[in-house]
């Protein structure tokens, strides 16, 4: 376990049964030490690309530091250079059109996991079928990860007309052969029939779908009505380490790199049945190195 699950209870409003607390004495020492603990790569090729300073994207020409947020490509790094991260589903994230990039956590996903995660400006929202699409979401009518699957199993089975207007099934279907090629990719399958194992596990979950916004522009977004129909699910409530925080707003407001990591570490274990071994723990590699910046310079202020 990472020091980033010091608190495992639910938030009140989830309708989940199983509340999972932790009470331990360690969880207050580990609260004081962020991001401790987790399998991340080598950190040193971004502290060699912070000596060289800030250049220029290749692409707009905007003076970045490791990654251009415009441009969603790297800067002053190579793709060899950091961890690129084959995630079990494909994430969606609908991010708020006043929220600013340089701020934003959510490109820290597309460049870690680019073959499995977009990004969209609202208004622009995908066409989703509800049967297999989530929204992480906190709400009264919000299931934990561990009732997502049998949720989406129960609405898929309910399901009692397929009849869709032309155009949505031919993206369904181009949809369909996409994920089935990430699957059967998946390193964690190995063979076919692991492919199949996994596939199994997951459907019919094929994409999971997080909002990136202030908490004060998030209604907005969430109450959309291409999004209404979703099955929200809500994350075990935990403390964000987020240096930027919001005014007003308790600690338990998460990041966006956040949730998205903890959705996928919860689903590695109650819905692929696995031990956790910090397979997605590099979807933080970014975040962990800033906060750590951060966190320097805060302490040098503070002996001057």
């Amino acid at each position: 376990m990472s020091s980033l699950d010091h608190d495992q209870h639910l938030h009140p409003s989830c309708r989940d049964k199983t509340t999972v607390t932790s009470d331990s004495s360690d969880a207050h020492e580990l609260a004081k030490q962020p991001l401790q603990g987790l399998k991340l790569a080598s950190h040193a090729v971004l502290e060699e690309a912070q000596q060289k300073g800030r250049l220029k994207c290749s692409k707009c020409g905007g003076s970045r530091m490791f990654f251009c947020y415009t441009c969603c490509s790297l800067v002053g790094v190579t793709p060899q250079d950091i961890p690129l991260i084959k995630l079990p589903v494909k994430i969606d994230i609908i991010k708020h059109p006043n929220e600013t990039d340089g701020k934003s956590t959510a490109i820290h996903a597309k460049i870690l996991a680019p073959s499995d995660v977009n990004i969209y400006t609202y208004p622009c929202i995908p066409d989703y079928e509800k049967e297999k699409v989530v929204l992480v979401f906190p709400g009264p009518g919000a299931v934990s990860v561990q009732d997502m699957m049998q949720c989406l199993h129960h609405q898929s089975d309910s399901k009692s007309s397929y009849t869709f207007d032309e155009p949505r099934i031919k993206r369904l279907k181009s949809e369909e052969v996409q994920d089935a090629t990430h699957t059967a990719e998946n390193p964690e399958s190995g063979t076919p029939d692991g492919a199949k194992g996994l596939e199994s596990r997951v459907f019919p979950l094929q994409k999971v779908v997080f909002i990136d916004s202030t908490w004060n522009q998030t209604n907005k977004i969430s109450t959309d009505e291409r999004l209404q129909d979703l099955l929200q699910v809500e994350l075990k409530m935990r403390k964000t380490c987020f240096w930027r925080h919001q005014k007003g707003k308790p600690d338990t407001y998460l990041a966006t790199i956040e949730a998205i990591y903890y959705f996928l570490k919860d689903f590695h274990e109650h819905c692929l049945a696995q031990e956790y071994n910090g397979e997605y723990d590099n979807i933080l590699f970014f975040y962990s190195y800033l906060h750590s910046v951060v966190s320097k310079a805060k302490t040098s202020a503070q002996k001057c």
